[in-house]
Order: structure tokens, then sequence, then C-alpha cells
């Protein structure tokens, strides 16, 4: 991208994210990108992005932009604004749903939105020669464990992650290995409403259709007719005759599968991109002390730090 000298400059930072966060290559500096020169500053940012896997955003006392993958809601008192899953109408939130993420780093949106022909959809679901995999190292989701061992009772699913592993071993590309498949249990950790993470579009990236559990809302963000929804159904049993009936059918697997991805109703791609960064902006432009100088927020560093050394005491308890 070739910078316009006349864009404003932008120091930020990324910290407490997922370790495989590229700081200079993702949703949210790319969308800053579009408006401001942006400078990667661990020492002296004028804002920071943080996320839920650490503490190391107590540091700074610049502006702060808390944002969220995981099933867990914002302590507003910590940050300016928010970025999370969550329906919430407050001034300082907005939705940004982990999937968002997921489309920009995989730039995968003219895909998602641009389909094929009958023809093509009916050659590509003709080669998926595989029933159904899963891919997922949670032990605990125990819904899509116990999903995996009740249509593996009916017909063989794979497993290349960690868990149920039956496969030889943890697969090394995820989406190359779902290729083959026309289903693909796309179970959430969690059930929440709004939260709705990868898992969906993996498989509808390839071609696959999801069997999606979580988000009881997900048909506000996809179309209900290109995945296969876990709450539509009365019983596990009557969704796995509607799997069997999709997979000895030619047709009925070609149809969904060239359904368009999104919600009839869900806010174009790129004019929600706009509406992501307008937010921003409002942060960056706002004449507000930063939370972190505040009262408020000199309180949440207070009770993180008094949390912390709870738990620091009570492991020296148990020693």
């Amino acid at each position: 991208m070739k910078i316009d000298s006349r864009m404003k400059e932008i120091r930020i930072n990324f910290v407490d994210f997922w370790p495989d966060l590229i700081k200079n290559n993702n949703y949210l500096f790319n969308l800053l990108s579009e408006n401001y020169n942006v400078t990667i500053d661990a020492v002296n940012p004028d804002l920071i992005f943080y996320s839920c896997f650490g503490y190391v955003h107590l540091k700074y006392n610049c502006k702060r932009i808390f944002y969220t993958g995981e099933n867990l809601r914002p302590n507003f008192s910590g940050c300016d604004f928010a970025f999370s899953f969550d329906f919430n109408a407050k001034k300082n939130h907005y939705r940004l749903p982990l999937y968002l993420f997921y489309i920009d780093d995989h730039k995968m949106i003219d895909k998602l939105k641009n389909l094929k022909s009958k023809e093509e959809y009916t050659a590509i679901w003709s080669k998926k020669s595989k029933f159904c995999c899963m891919v997922v190292s949670n032990p605990k989701a125990i819904k899509r464990i116990n999903f995996f061992n009740n249509l593996s009772k009916i017909k063989k699913v794979d497993s290349g992650g960690a868990v149920l592993n039956n496969v030889g071993g943890r697969v090394k590309d995820k989406m190359e290995f779902i290729n083959d498949y026309k289903f693909v249990i796309s179970f959430e950790n969690e059930s929440q409403i709004g939260y709705t993470s990868e898992k969906i579009l993996e498989p509808i990236f390839r071609d696959c259709i999801p069997i999606y559990w979580g988000n009881k809302l997900v048909d506000q963000d996809f179309n209900p007719a290109r995945f296969i929804n876990y709450h539509d159904f009365n019983s596990e049993k009557e969704l796995i005759q509607k799997l069997i009936e999709i997979d000895q059918n030619l047709d009925l697997g070609v149809d969904i599968i060239s359904q368009p991805v999104f919600a009839k109703n869900k806010e174009d791609w790129f004019v929600e991109r706009k509406t992501i960064l307008l937010k921003i902006d409002s942060v960056l432009k706002s004449n507000k002390k930063p939370i972190a100088q505040t009262f408020k927020g000199k309180s949440y560093l207070f009770k993180i730090k008094l949390k912390s050394a709870v738990k620091r005491f009570k492991r020296i308890l148990q020693c």
C-alpha cells in the first residue's frame, strides 16, 4: 500500500493478544492504515489495542481500545472503547466478532461474496470423497465431543486435531485437510448470543457445509441456507438424519454450498469496515482524558493488581 504523505501519523501497539497476531498486518492495523500513516510503537504509542491474554496494557497511560475474540465481556473501567462479539448498545462499544478478523487475515472476502456457477459447484461437490471431519484442540467442549461420538456411531467421522484424533496425528494444514469433506463439525467452544468465531467460515471457504452450534442468532450474520444449524433441530437424531440425506443426494449438497454466505440483512462488509474505522477515529480525536489517567482507570489498575496478588498468595499457601 502506498502511503499518502499527507496522511496523519499515528503510533499504536497491540498487547495481550493471541501469540500469532501480526502487529502490522491484521484487521485493525489495516483498517487504520486507510486513514493514517500507522507505526507500531511499543514505548510511546498514541493508542493501544489490547485483548484478554495478559496485563501488559496496564503499563500504558494512553488511550486504550479493548478487543476480544473470546466469550467474555469488556471491563469498561480499563478501556476507552471496546470491540467484542456482544450485541450491546453502549456508546463506547461496537460489535466486531472474531470471524471479521479472520476474513481480513485470510483475504477471503472476494471468494465469499463472488459465487460460482451451478455447474462449478456441482463439480466441486462431486469431488468431495469423504463424509465429515473436525479439527479441534479444546478437550473441554463437551457438546462438540458428544456430537462427534454420536455421529461416529452412524458413519465414520475423521478428527485431525488434538482431540479424539483418529487420522494418525494432528494435521499440519487444517484448511487443506477439510477440503475433501462434505461436512465439518463447526461447534463453538461455548454457546453465547452473538459469539461467532472463525469456525463457521473455514468450511464455507473450502466449499464444505458447516454443522454449526453456538450463537443462536448466527443467522443474523450468515445465511441459514448455507449451513446446518444444530439449533434448528428437535434432536440430534433428526439432525443426523438430515446429514445422511444430504450426503446421499448430490442436488441437496450442491444447493447448500451454492447459497450466498451472508445473511440477507447483514451490513455490507465494506460499510461495516467504514463504521468500525469511524469508531476508532472518534476515540483518537476525542478530547477526553484517557481512562487510564482517570480515577476510574486507576481503580481498575488497583483491582487487577490486588487480584493478581491474591492469586500469588494462594499459590504460596498451596506449596
